[in-house]
């Protein structure tokens, strides 16, 4: 817990200290229960725990902190379901909350979906990655991080 005012309380001392050092297009993967954050770590990207916590809740949170880049397709990406998934109609109802939580944010833009092997590569190079204790299958998002317009000093 942050002892702070104005922090949400989900955001860990290290979860600001990544935000806080993440630079414009540096990207943060918030991971569900079943993605290997431990592995992908392995290849170069931060790793900050955040048991317990479910995505929205983390999101949320995340986006009153975190700019999102104005300058790509969409600075939001998720997992595309498997063939055998999308054959058998699985439902992603995690993602409708995204996109409302962005939305909220002042994002427009639709949420990108990519091919799970990529989606993996994509967190490879990522900033950081955040395991969370999600259990929606398909619960994983990529965040892109944008701009501060700040007046000048």
């Amino acid at each position: 817990m942050v002892a702070l005012k104005g922090i949400p309380a989900v955001l860990s001392p290290d979860l600001l200290f990544a935000l806080a050092r993440m630079g414009h297009g540096d990207e943060i993967v918030l991971a569900d229960a079943n993605f290997p954050t431990s592995s992908i770590c392995q290849c170069g990207p931060v790793e900050i725990r955040a048991d317990g916590l479910g995505i929205p809740l983390l999101l949320e949170a995340v986006l009153k902190l975190l700019p999102l880049d104005t300058y790509v397709e969409s600075p939001a990406a998720v997992m595309e379901l498997v063939p055998s998934d999308k054959e058998r109609g699985l439902q992603t109802p995690v993602w409708q909350d995204y996109e409302s939580l962005l939305l909220g944010a002042g994002c427009m833009k639709p949420l990108v979906k990519i091919e799970r092997f990529e989606f993996y590569e994509r967190a490879k190079k990522a900033f950081a990655v955040v395991a969370t204790g999600e259990t929606a299958l398909y619960g994983n998002i990529i965040l892109k991080k944008g701009t501060l317009v700040l007046a000048p000093l």
